[in-house]
């Protein structure tokens, strides 16, 4: 018993004597450079913060060693390939890697956070892998039959898109089941806002109370409060805006129409590649009470107006010229281009981002 009793004492002392003002993190990556760096971010509002450097060992190993005021996240930045870290003070973590690696797959462990990381890494590693050999299947292809790469794009689209949906429900998945962690709320961060908008504003309701003290996490629930606003069903916010022969466009003044508001620019090759349907769905309904605003995120004003002129954009146009900056595309959270709000006569949005066939049905069923 006696014997017992020192072990115990021995556990003990050895844990009361960890250090929890920090945290460390131990790293070993393959393929590393010795003595090349690696350095240690924090993220603020989507930007990352020079914390810390070291360099490589002659086995690719290194430590970093800091404190943070609560739970946060923190990036290992080594060439060109980055990895998320979440940790606490007190934390012992430690994170592998191969810098060979084009898929960024890495493994880390240590701490109840660290885990639930891995988790999703595991899930995410998984479906990038399957995506990886759908593309060198896709590549060898092309290399085969090189004047059918259209075609061979057309074969292989099916494939991906059930890859990366599947990636998608289980990256939701895994958000959902943890929405006490942080790893859980980066999750719901790798989706993409304008294909998940609901599931992200409910989790935001959701977590509310859950990270009072964390920076990213208050910032989400702030963004996403707004995109509530801007949700179906929402009034949607009026606007003044400089038309593009300078004279102001409110858009108020489209009251009484169902108009559909597109942000868009020259440069945005994705918009370019939909405004023929977006022509094809004006000449088609706008004698049916249906019509456009298109407000461009363009700051060169000749492009802008070539870009009109060639795509035969004969509806009305307005713009900031201000890229993403603009007082009206930040009313409306515009993050990403194209976006649409379509808006029924009474100003209230009915439909946002119909693309192609999906704005000709909706269109068709809803303007009888």
């Amino acid at each position: 018993m006696k014997k017992l009793g020192y072990l115990l004492l021995i556990c003990f002392a050895f844990t009361a004597c960890k250090d929890k003002s920090k945290f460390t993190i131990n790293g070993e990556f393959k393929n590393a450079t010795p003595q090349s760096k690696v350095y240690l971010y924090g993220l603020q509002k989507d930007n990352a913060l020079p914390l810390d450097s070291t360099v490589f060992s002659e086995k690719g190993e290194f430590k970093f060693s800091h404190s943070t005021p609560g739970v946060d996240f923190f990036r290992i930045s080594a060439g060109n390939s980055e990895y998320m870290i979440i940790a606490k003070n007190g934390d012992d973590i430690k994170i592998a890697a191969d810098l060979a690696d084009k898929n960024l797959g890495y493994t880390v462990s240590g701490a109840m956070e660290a885990d639930k990381l891995q988790e999703l890494n595991t899930v995410k590693n998984q479906y990038m892998a399957k995506l990886s050999a759908i593309q060198t299947q896709f590549e060898d292809a092309v290399a085969t039959q090189p004047d059918k790469r259209e075609a061979v794009m057309e074969q292989f689209k099916p494939k991906y898109i059930e890859e990366i949906n599947g990636l998608n429900k289980a990256v939701l998945k895994f958000a959902q089941e943890n929405s006490n962690s942080l790893a859980g709320f980066y999750a719901i961060n790798l989706l993409n806002p304008a294909e998940f908008e609901k599931e992200m504003v409910e989790y935001s309701d959701k977590i509310k109370s859950n990270f009072n003290d964390n920076p990213s996490v208050t910032e989400f629930i702030t963004k996403m409060s707004k995109l509530k606003s801007l949700s179906v069903g929402q009034q949607a916010p009026d606007f003044t805006i400089a038309g593009i022969d300078g004279k102001p466009v409110k858009l108020s003044d489209f009251k009484g129409k169902y108009v559909l508001i597109d942000f868009w620019a020259s440069w945005c090759r994705p918009c370019r590649i939909e405004n023929p349907n977006l022509v094809k769905a004006y000449n088609t309904f706008k004698d049916k009470n249906f019509t456009i605003l298109g407000i461009s995120l363009d700051k060169d004003a000749s492009a802008w107006k070539n870009a009109i002129a060639a795509d035969h954009l004969t509806w009305t146009h307005a713009g900031e010229l201000k890229d993403f900056d603009g007082p009206v595309v930040r009313m409306y959270e515009v993050e990403a281009i194209p976006t649409s709000f379509l808006l029924d006569p009474n100003g209230k949005i009915i439909a946002k981002n119909l693309r192609g066939e999906e704005l000709d049905a909706f269109l068709n069923k809803t303007l009888k």
